[in-house]
């Protein structure tokens, strides 16, 4: 049986992963592979892109082994995520971080199982000249996760420093 604790933070994750998929479906309903949107004209467009790799496209052209290294670390990590958050479930922005980065990853790893890729859709650039990757929910709550992981680990390490 869950505890209150541990079921607010797999329910912050599902939240994640619902609010990814549901976007991916609706971007692939509504555009065509390529196909951008500008919604502000000079900085941020919607598109439909296909990573078969990871960040940044990482090993998009391996050759297929990828997709089944990824999926099995994404299922291997979210796995020791729960046991984190049973552990530190307590630890506010600790276990949000974790739920987030759990959510994310759950969120890929559904559309690498059943697509054989991740679907982006955010797009930055500026002016048409420079372009970020395109990325999509499930990469900003990893990213977002991450960052609140290392502002924890630094005031973690200063709380330890004025106990000593």
């Amino acid at each position: 049986m869950l505890n209150r604790g541990l079921a607010r933070w797999l329910g912050l994750a599902l939240l994640v992963l619902v609010l990814d998929q549901a976007s991916k479906h609706a971007i692939e309903a509504m555009f065509q592979f390529g196909e951008q949107l500008a919604l502000i004209p000079g900085f941020f467009n919607l598109t439909l892109a296909y990573n078969p790799g990871a960040a940044f496209s990482f090993l998009a052209d391996a050759g297929g082994w990828q997709r089944y290294f990824f999926t099995a670390l994404a299922l291997g990590v979210s796995v020791f995520i729960v046991f984190l958050l049973k552990k530190h479930q307590a630890e506010t922005r600790y276990a949000l971080a974790l739920a987030l980065i759990l959510g994310g990853a759950l969120g890929n790893a559904i559309d690498r199982m059943l697509l054989g890729h991740v679907i982006d859709f955010i797009q930055i650039h500026y002016q048409q000249r420079w372009y970020y990757p395109a990325f999509n929910i499930a990469d900003s709550a990893i990213c977002i996760g991450a960052v609140l992981m290392v502002i924890d680990s630094f005031r973690r390490e200063a709380k330890s420093e004025n106990v000593a």
